[in-house]
């Protein structure tokens, strides 16, 4: 496979975001196997959104000659007062995601922050080292990461430093490049910026889209940042079960929140189903069939979504129409691993 080839790999939707594209290029001229890495809390049961298109993209790493690796952030999970910081419950939840990411992703690494941390003897020390470069206000102002705000008032010292840690697990696990959805954007801005003032490697950052939940998209306003936390605010979540997919909902659970989704006619902004199309269908078929019985214009198949986009917008296709089909084809790409964890769903 040669350079360009493996780069269209790795900037295929879902990726959203490349910094930058000429760095990519000329890592990958440089090196076969880049070292790459997605750290995840461990918040709970896993969906369309946290394993499946974030596991599409990290195959689509592993097909580039790519060395991957997920993170599993078990201290920042703690920090982050997930799964009410319940140590036990985090260190059992963390086997139940490097056992979904190694069959979803063949050939992907698991690495877990406790191990990495008692391994890697200079963590601390370069842990100090990085935060010395970082005020306060730009520490408060990068904890949407976390899904947190500065004007919160009850945070805790230990969770100002999570943005830190997290940027330095990027130089202890020596990484090439850095992945993430969008939300994490404002971190790895922050690692492109310190990482030279302290002669360390800098990283090709991808950042991956947000797949939205199911239910008609939260319009906020939060200043400048608005139209990007307002996504990260949408993003599909198993904090709000009837609007995300999880990875144990059978067919029939998957076809009702599908059908009961947000898709007014012949409108795309802020449509989760036309994003299930673009994102996840279309990732995985060369073709999107639209069932229809003759008496309604036949069956329709699409070779592009932008094919679908237009005869949606041109009120062609109904949306109970686009709601079946796209359920037919989720549920193909769900299956299998609904299948390996039936009888063992983890309890929370």
């Amino acid at each position: 496979m040669d350079v360009e080839e493996r780069f269209a790999l790795v900037t295929r939707e879902p990726t959203e975001e490349v910094v930058t594209a000429n760095e990519l290029r000329a890592l990958l001229e440089e090196k076969a196997h880049p070292r790459h890495y997605i750290g995840l809390e461990i918040s709970g049961v896993l969906h369309l959104g946290s394993l499946i298109l974030t596991g599409f993209k990290i195959n689509d790493f592993i097909k580039a000659g790519i060395n991957t690796t997920v993170f599993l952030a078990d201290w920042h999970t703690f920090i982050n007062d997930k799964l009410g910081g319940d140590w036990k419950k985090i260190k059992k939840i963390s086997q139940y995601y490097a056992e979904a990411f190694r069959f979803f992703c063949p050939g992907v690494n698991i690495v877990v922050g406790s191990d990495l941390y008692r391994q890697h003897e200079c963590y601390w020390e370069e842990f100090v080292r990085f935060s010395k470069h970082m005020t306060l206000a730009r520490t408060m102002r990068s904890l949407t990461i976390m899904g947190r705000s500065e004007a919160e008032k009850n945070l805790d010292l230990s969770q100002l430093l999570y943005p830190p840690m997290q940027s330095v697990d990027i130089k202890a696990l020596d990484l090439d490049i850095v992945h993430a959805g969008m939300d994490q954007r404002k971190i790895h801005m922050l690692v492109r910026e310190i990482f030279p003032k302290l002669g360390w490697k800098v990283p090709v950052v991808v950042h991956h889209h947000l797949l939205p939940g199911l239910s008609e998209p939260v319009s906020i306003d939060l200043g400048e940042n608005a139209a990007e936390d307002s996504k990260i605010s949408s993003k599909m979540s198993k904090s709000k079960p009837a609007s995300g997919i999880l990875i144990h909902d059978d067919e029939k659970a998957i076809t009702e929140k599908i059908s009961k989704a947000f898709c007014p006619v012949g409108v795309t902004e802020g449509n989760p189903i036309l994003e299930l199309v673009r994102y996840v269908i279309f990732h995985q078929f060369e073709e999107f069939v639209i069932e229809r019985p003759a008496k309604y214009g036949g069956s329709t198949t699409y070779s592009s979504y932008k094919d679908v986009e237009g005869d949606f917008v041109a009120k062609k296709i109904h949306p109970m129409d686009l709601k079946f089909a796209t359920a037919t084809y989720v549920n193909r790409i769900i299956g299998p691993v609904q299948r390996h964890f039936q009888g063992k769903e983890p309890e929370l």
